[in-house]
């Protein structure tokens, strides 16, 4: 079967929340997401949500590519294959809105190893996310 992308629905909120769970991160509330958690493009085969990854839109040429979360039960051959999509999905999409910068924060190395492999350029000096709630 084959892998497919579509725009993240409202009822994707809760199963991504179960993967934030089960990895261990936080919960992001659905109001510091874009669209209010629809603002980004899962990766499914045959109904089974794969990864999914939310796109910040700036009023500049960057878009912030974000929150890149996996199904912790998928096991498939497939998954790097997943990951892989969901970037290359969120990088056609900027393109075709004028886009010309991704910019993305991540600690997971095989992440990191997929975005390298795909073309981006990755600081080796580790950084820290900084957030405030107002």
């Amino acid at each position: 079967m084959k892998l497919n992308a579509r725009k993240l629905i409202n009822t994707d909120y809760k199963v991504l929340v179960d993967w934030w769970k089960w990895w261990r991160w936080p919960s992001i509330p659905k109001n510091f997401l874009p669209d209010n958690g629809t603002g980004g493009i899962m990766i499914q085969k045959e109904n089974i949500p794969i990864v999914a990854g939310f796109i910040y839109y700036t009023n500049s040429d960057a878009v912030f590519v974000e929150w890149i979360i996996s199904n912790p039960k998928y096991k498939d051959n497939d998954r790097k294959e997943a990951i892989e999509m969901l970037l290359n999905t969120i990088e056609a999409i900027c393109k075709e809105q004028g886009k010309k910068y991704m910019f993305s924060i991540g600690r997971n190395q095989s992440l990191i190893n997929t975005h390298k492999k795909l073309g981006w350029d990755v600081d080796n000096k580790p950084s820290y996310e900084i957030a405030k709630k107002i």
